[in-house]
């Protein structure tokens, strides 16, 4: 008999028989409070974290300086059920949510300096001038003005001085890995005019080399630059504007990644063969993104009035070996990935209350997005399927334009009531409205021609979202909460059809109903976080081969329930330093019918079973410091074309080591990523044609120094 997933209720009953007990174990007197208050800006007001409904998790500056993060892909490895692979661009997987890969959306939204960012293309944000990361699980609909079925990584930046202040620094490592990171910031006016410059250049040669004769030897090089500059209005505390511009390039050779023949298990692939490639034709992506914002704030009265005005355009421009080999009828044959998205965003926000009564948020959010996809597609040999006599080199080529237009009005009311109890009602309306206009061609190389397959088509959707929260002080330290919101990812159309109508080459809104219910808070030195979460999905996006083809489609059914902890523990006069998060998650298709198969019930793709961290840090007065850094990822289910069926690849561990010496304003260190040099397999994909295995970094050293004035 087919196990049913547990109701969420049950879930929230689990959990409530251990919150008094927790709610006892309080210190007392001067023994209470020794951990300092985390104050987050996660519901769009200051608050202590552990008055958050919600699960968040914070990384503080010094804590990115010494644990080495500097992506955000790194960020989403300290964070409980989250995972990513950084193949195609960087894909994401939370609680059991994928990427939409014909939307390129990821079910996590960036959020820094107003700019929201969901594409899995230049999914990435300089932290060099970073004071916090907010991690934000859940949907994100009622407080950011881009909807976010998963969760935010609001990335808050360091507000300038007076005095001008800043930091440099540079690490260098194996195979040419380097980075050099800048920050500056100060008064160009004294008290109302100030000025912030900061970057990171980076690259690396890789730890593959092609072996074939004639090709670059170094890969999957990597050059990379994110430049950031702003000017800071502030003439009194009513009124503050803020412009910022970014600059981004990323040019990459080859994925970290090992090919094999269509239908190969995953087994047999390994880190020592993926170390030799072996293609005959260069592989280059570079990618182009510039942004600017303008933030304006004015108080007045008690309400704050907020306007954010975005703009950004990314462009791609990918060639790659068509066959990522050396088959002689393959030679010189590519496939191309080219894209451009321009996206222009409006965000009104009216805020007020005060942090002892009731506090609320309203907004208005509009946006346009215009991807323009194509050339997109390949070419390979052409064969008379009846004599297998050779024609010739064809090109299949996709040309696409998705016009996408969003408008949401959205707001969320906290309101304290009987002492120790707060009740959070949030809502968000909004509609997308997507015209999508496509050519698929077939023709010889070189020769042009009619499309083979055009398609047009116009379509609305409309959608409210609620959520509601109630929190519980159970003392002065330690906060209990349950919540509902409705997540939901907008719909699409596919990329590269070839036959049928709208109906069969667009897909719906993936929606989801999220239960959680949490605990946090102090104990003496010792910070925890508590969480089990539930979600019912519907419309879920996959994301398949069709022989050759890309299509994408929508499953019925499926549910995610899991749990997550969070803690950190500094021992009384003590120099040292434990930290740990768990993730636990079961994730699964309930009504997944493609048709010819049914998958009731087996794991959803890219959604590790569970996700481990740990940290030990030792701390010594006179500068001197070391840190040892342990993930562990759990089994994870990837879907495997080729034979039509789920392939499972099992757990692994990472170590991470750095220690250093920190004396005045200079900080030099040395580290070792993958102390074990642990071979571990990030993403699977596999055709009738060919089987592609992406690969984690392998071992690698490297020393640093840093300064700061």
């Amino acid at each position: 008999m087919k196990r049913q997933p547990a109701h969420p209720a049950f879930t929230l009953l689990a959990i409530s028989s251990f919150l008094p007990a927790l709610a006892m174990a309080q210190p007392s007197g001067d023994d209470a409070g020794v951990l300092s208050v985390v104050t987050v800006t996660a519901n769009k007001v200051e608050q202590d974290l552990q008055d958050v409904p919600q699960s968040v998790t914070v990384i503080d500056a010094a804590t990115l300086e010494e644990k080495g993060i500097s992506s955000i892909d790194d960020v989403i490895a300290e964070i409980p059920n989250m995972a990513s692979n950084t193949w195609q661009g960087t894909s994401v997987n939370i609680r059991g949510l994928n990427t939409s890969k014909f939307t390129n959306n990821n079910p996590v939204v960036i959020y820094i300096d107003g700019v929201p960012h969901s594409s899995r293309f230049g999914f990435d944000a300089s932290l060099a001038n970073v004071e916090r990361v907010e991690v934000l699980r859940g949907p994100q609909g009622t407080l950011y003005g881009k909807d976010a079925v998963g969760g935010i990584i609001n990335v808050v930046t360091r507000k300038p001085g007076k005095a001008w202040r800043g930091k440099a620094g540079l690490e260098y490592g194996e195979d040419d890995t380097h980075a050099i990171v800048f920050d500056g910031s100060g008064a160009l006016i004294d008290g109302s005019l100030y000025l912030g410059v900061n970057g990171q250049f980076s690259g690396t040669d890789g730890w593959i080399e092609n072996v074939h004769p004639g090709m670059r030897k170094d890969a999957a090089e990597k050059r990379e630059r994110k430049l950031n500059t702003y000017l800071l209005y502030e003439p009194n505390e009513r009124f503050r504007a803020r412009l910022g511009l970014s600059e981004e390039k990323k040019t990459a050779h080859f994925y970290e990644m090992a090919v094999g023949p269509g239908g190969s298990s995953i087994s047999s692939f390994s880190l020592d063969k993926a170390r030799k490639a072996r293609f005959d034709t260069d592989t280059k992506e570079v990618a182009d993104s510039n942004a600017q914002s303008l933030a304006l704030t004015w108080k007045l009265a008690g309400v704050s009035l907020d306007a954010v005005t975005t703009h950004k355009k990314f462009e791609l421009d990918g060639v790659y070996d068509s066959d990522f080999g050396v088959r002689p009828d393959y030679a010189g044959l590519t496939q191309f990935n080219n894209h451009a998205t321009e996206t222009w965003t409006q965000e009104l926000r009216l805020s007020g209350g005060e942090s002892a009564g009731p506090r609320w948020v309203a907004g208005l959010y509009l946006e346009k997005e215009e991807h323009a996809q194509g050339p997109y597609g390949q070419k390979f040999p052409g064969y008379d399927p009846a004599t297998a006599t050779y024609l010739g080199n064809f090109e299949m080529n996709a040309d696409s334009l998705t016009d996408t237009r969003t408008q949401a009005l959205f707001g969320q009311l906290i309101w304290p009531f009987a002492g120790s109890f707060e009740l959070t009602l949030g809502g968000r309306w909004q509609r997308i409205e997507k015209e999508f206009d496509m050519d698929l061609f077939y023709l010889p190389v070189g020769v042009s021609g009619p499309a083979i397959y055009s398609l047009r088509d116009k379509t609305r959707w409309n959608a409210f979202l609620p959520k509601v929260a109630l929190s519980h002080s159970l003392s002065p330290n330690w906060t209990a909460y349950a919540s509902y919101a409705k997540g939901y990812m907008p719909g699409g159309y596919n990329y590269f059809a070839s036959g049928g109508g709208a109906d069969s080459n667009s897909f719906e809104p993936q929606t989801s109903a999220n239960y959680e219910i949490g605990v946090k808070g102090r104990l003496d030195n010792l910070a925890l976080a508590a969480s089990l979460f539930y979600m019912d999905i519907e419309d879920i996006h996959v994301y398949k081969f069709d022989g050759i083809v890309n299509t994408t489609d929508n499953a019925r059914k499926a549910h995610s329930q899991g749990a997550e902890l969070e803690l950190s523990w500094y021992p009384r006069d003590s120099r040292w330093e434990f930290s740990g998060a768990l993730g636990l998650i079961e994730a699964k298709y309930d009504d997944y019918d493609t048709g010819t198969t049914r998958y009731d019930g087996e794991r959803i793709e890219n959604s590790p079973s569970h996700t481990l961290r740990l940290g030990v840090a030792y701390r010594h007065p006179g500068g001197a410091y070391a840190r040892l850094d342990a993930r562990n990822q759990g089994q994870v289910w990837f879907f495997d074309n080729a034979s039509s069926d789920f392939v499972r690849y099992g757990s692994y561990s990472v170590f991470d080591f750095k220690t250093g010496y920190r004396l005045d304003n200079w900080e030099l260190y040395g580290y070792v990523h993958n102390l074990t040099d642990r071979g571990y397999i990030q993403g699977f994909e596999s055709s009738a044609s060919s089987t592609l295995v992406s690969f984690g970094t392998p071992r690698r050293f490297g020393v640093g120094v840093r300064y700061e004035f």
